[in-house]
């Protein structure tokens, strides 16, 4: 059956809740060291999808600036008062996408990943299912995109484009 949108999500102490618009643009389970240090655990699985996509109905998260293997660091949204992660902004395409901890979900599989990625530093004991495509580093997104995300990042990339610009003339 087919996700009905919007889908809910929070932190555990329910301070913040909000909700997923529209279908994520993909979802990507990442495998690299990074995120296994920064979670706790083998992956990370995130949903990427447009910010005005994503509502926030309750609380404010606080944004805590992380490091990351690209050298320019990610903006990790979290509850003040449980800590837990909830979202990221990396630096690519900073505010304009958001990156939703699929855990913090109120139907997590409802979010299957799309995509296994930096496979090759996985973890030896996790099994990666054939029918999902696996990247040893990343991916380009034509083999791996629905057309309809493709549309959407289309008219995602000027304004990524304006700014990347703002940052430079900052």
């Amino acid at each position: 059956m087919p996700t009905q949108y919007p889908i809910a999500g929070g932190c555990d102490c329910g301070f913040i809740r909000y909700q997923l618009q529209c279908q994520p643009l993909v979802v990507h389970c990442c495998h690299c060291t990074w995120c296994q240090r920064e979670t706790g655990s083998a992956f990370a699985l995130n949903a990427m999808i447009e910010s005005d996509q994503v509502e926030l109905l309750s609380g404010e998260p606080m944004i805590v600036d992380t490091p990351s293997a690209s050298g320019q660091g990610q903006q990790i949204a979290r509850c003040p008062k449980c800590q837990v992660a909830l979202w990221s902004h990396y630096a690519g395409s900073g505010p304009l996408t958001t990156f939703v901890r699929v855990g913090t979900l109120d139907t997590p599989q409802q979010l299957p990943p799309d995509v296994h990625i930096f496979t090759s530093t996985k973890q030896p004991w996790v099994l990666l299912p054939e029918s999902v495509p696996t990247f040893a580093e990343y991916y380009d997104r034509q083999q791996v995109w629905r057309d309809d995300s493709l549309k959407r990042a289309e008219i995602l990339r000027p304004k990524i484009k304006a700014y990347r610009q703002s940052l430079n003339n900052a």
